[in-house]
């Protein structure tokens, strides 16, 4: 890969995790990293404008090459000079492969060495073949400045013979990808680490995808489900073996614990499209965990979202408000709840990087937890919270296990 398309220098590092802090060059913008990716999936961020993601202070946003390929297509994507252009964004970008959707639409996809037929989800009739060669095609028409590889991913709760099937296939479709890719110089292509929760096939698939040399690595095949005390090893164990001096992004990763535990872990990009979907469902991100705005608390509640957020949302309008516009499912609450959301994100992501440049990234770890879990506004027992089991302490036991691992006491 030509290093030209990236550069990427560590400022500071947390004397006792792997956190870094690092500036990011691309084409089109510096990322400060660790950072987070706001996802418009086809070239659209659900209730905000392009002008709102630069307020927001948004670095990178992520768009999908499976519906962008589909809606408005390759050869239009071309004619009007890529995406950045058609969706008016001046910052960067980065493509997933389409490879996501072969677990997202399993029943609509067949795959095989050469690539993936699709039908359409739209129509239900219309086929679509995605190969390595083509997602290269469409990433490029695209123009993103941080494309993925085409891979082979299988569930996180897959087990058996189909994880390592899927890893050496991965393999293989990355070396057709970097033979496909035809714009080196303005344009990086990421390998995706597979192999499930297996932790000898994740080791093999670093060691062969690393070989490849190309500029950054993401950690794929997870937050699909899978229990949150396999995650982080398997997340660990894989920036232990990446490159040090290359990027590397967690693929699909958006609540709030996991940005803070993974960027101690050594990750320093991730995406996810939690921030904005939970808000289309009433769902307000905060220090002190998750509000459902609708909830009959909030009804006359005149506080904003968050004491200490200074979003639009907040500096203009009360929870009481937001309450009364989602429960009448007027669209403008969506709007609202999202510019938080994002706004939230975005904040937290300012002082992962602040406290890791002050080296007090621990202290910072534990003050968030114990707002976090033992400060909860509210208590809401139907939050969706993959195997986020609490123990005897207060906090999900997985937290805690990562916390010792990384021997760092909770409060």
């Amino acid at each position: 890969m030509d290093p030209q398309a990236l550069q990427f220098k560590i400022k500071a590092k947390c004397s006792k995790t792997k956190a870094r802090s690092s500036d990011m060059k691309l084409p089109h913008y510096t990322v400060l990293t660790p950072q987070f990716m706001p996802v418009a999936t086809s070239g659209v961020m659900k209730g905000l404008t392009t002008e709102q993601l630069r307020q927001l202070d948004c670095h990178i946003i992520l768009g999908n090459t499976y519906h962008l390929a589909l809606q408005p297509g390759k050869e239009f994507l071309n004619e009007c000079g890529g995406l950045h252009k058609f969706m008016n964004w001046d910052r960067a970008m980065l493509t997933d492969s389409g490879g996501f959707q072969m677990v997202s639409l399993l029943k609509l996809s067949e795959i095989s060495e050469e690539g993936v037929n699709f039908i359409s989800p739209f129509d239900g009739v219309t086929k679509t073949v995605l190969t390595p060669e083509e997602s290269m095609a469409i990433q490029n028409a695209i123009g993103a400045d941080i494309m993925m590889q085409l891979d082979d991913v299988v569930s996180s709760l897959v087990t058996g013979p189909r994880v390592e099937e899927a890893m050496w296939r991965s393999i293989r479709w990355l070396d057709r990808c970097f033979k496909a890719h035809v714009r080196p110089s303005e344009q990086n292509l990421f390998p995706i680490i597979q192999g499930g929760l297996d932790l000898s096939l994740r080791k093999v698939c670093c060691a062969e995808m690393t070989k490849r040399q190309a500029n950054g690595y993401a950690i794929g095949g997870l937050s699909g489900g899978e229990a949150k005390d396999s995650f982080w090893r398997v997340v660990n164990l894989c920036t232990d073996l990446l490159p040090q001096d290359k990027p590397r992004y967690c693929m699909g990763v958006g609540y709030s614990e996991d940005l803070v535990i993974c960027s101690a872990l050594g990750v320093d990009m991730y995406d996810c499209v939690y921030p904005t979907r939970t808000a289309r469902f009433g769902t307000a991100l905060t220090r002190r965990g998750p509000l459902r705005i609708k909830n009959h608390e909030f009804h006359q509640d005149l506080s904003p979202l968050e004491q200490d957020c200074e979003c639009f949302t907040c500096k203009n309008h009360t929870r009481a408000y937001i309450s009364r516009l989602m429960r009448q499912k007027e669209t403008i609450g969506c709007h609202l709840l999202s510019i938080h959301n994002i706004a939230y994100q975005m904040r937290l992501m300012r002082d992962i990087r602040r406290h890791i440049e002050q080296d007090d990234y621990p202290k910072f770890m534990q003050q968030f937890f114990y707002e976090y879990y033992k400060h909860r506004e509210i208590k809401d027992d139907d939050e969706k919270d993959w195997s986020n089991k609490i123990g005897p302490n207060g906090y999900p036991i997985w937290i805690t296990n990562c916390m010792a691992h990384l021997d760092i006491p909770l409060l």
